[in-house]
């Protein structure tokens, strides 16, 4: 059994967050101080459970960690080989840059069909930069896989994906076959922590670094160039105005009502 799953190099949420302006014109994070998404924990945590299950490596089961970016963005690759993936593929191109997700998920199609034969694509249920949640709909449209997102349980039989997908106040249980792409939320498992042994071995694991050119992509139809959406403007968040202090002077309750109505709350 192949997996694949996506992974993504973010700023650290530790840090504050700050854009800056790109050469096509556009706005990009600054992503100085990165990690590996805390969310795409889950969806390796998932794959290494259900290959475990089936065997693991020793078995032929493959959990490949992918990833898109900058050279820097291997970061995350091998944060996920210390973790426990069995392999790691980066897609780095120049070209990349200034992809939203229309354009990234059309390169991470194409880099998925150069690994092979996928049985099942997990992703996070958003990236923690972005968080827009659309790449994994967009893949299983580009991959012509069937969907299931925003999975709170996973469970494999004969093929066929069982999914339970929690809402506000109901349940969804849905089915898939393989091959499929989902997406899984951060109730679904506890992720593991790298150990000394998972540290260790991630330096024997080579990562394969692919160019556009090596999955057949065009530079025009990624980065800037194939983006449908873009930053025009972006300015820091203003700083937070003093609060309003109401002193009781016999009429605080029909000052906190003129204060609340002015601010349209009534």
């Amino acid at each position: 059994m192949t997996i694949a799953v996506l992974v993504k190099y973010v700023p650290d949420a530790q840090f504050d967050r700050h854009l800056k302006e790109t050469n096509e014109g556009g706005y990009a994070l600054e992503r100085a101080e990165s990690i590996l998404s805390e969310l795409d924990e889950y969806p390796l945590e998932a794959a290494l459970q259900l290959a475990e299950a089936r065997g693991g490596e020793a078995a032929g089961n493959r959990v490949i960690a992918v990833t898109m970016g900058s050279d820097a963005a291997i970061g995350a690759v091998k944060k996920a080989l210390q973790i426990g993936a069995y392999e790691g593929v980066q897609l780095s191109d120049p070209a990349l840059a200034g992809s939203d997700v229309s354009a990234t998920s059309l390169a991470l199609a194409a880099l998925i069909r150069s690994l092979g034969p996928v049985d099942l694509v997990l992703t996070g249920m958003a990236s923690t930069d972005g968080e827009t949640s659309l790449v994994p709909a967009q893949l299983a449209a580009r991959l012509g896989m069937p969907q299931l997102t925003f999975a709170s349980s996973l469970e494999l039989n004969d093929g066929v994906l069982t999914a339970r997908r929690d809402g506000d106040a109901y349940a969804e249980v849905l089915e898939a076959a393989l091959p499929a792409v989902v997406s899984v939320t951060d109730q679904i498992n506890q992720p593991r922590y790298p150990n000394f042994k998972g540290i260790m071995a991630a330096k024997k694991r080579q990562v394969s670094v692919l160019s556009l050119a090596d999955i057949g992509v065009e530079p025009a139809q990624v980065g800037a160039a194939g983006a449908l959406t873009v930053v025009a403007e972006a300015s820091p968040r203003p700083p937070r105005s003093a609060g309003v202090i109401i002193t009781d002077e016999g009429d605080a309750g029909v000052k906190l009502v003129d204060f609340l109505a002015e601010q349209k709350l009534l």
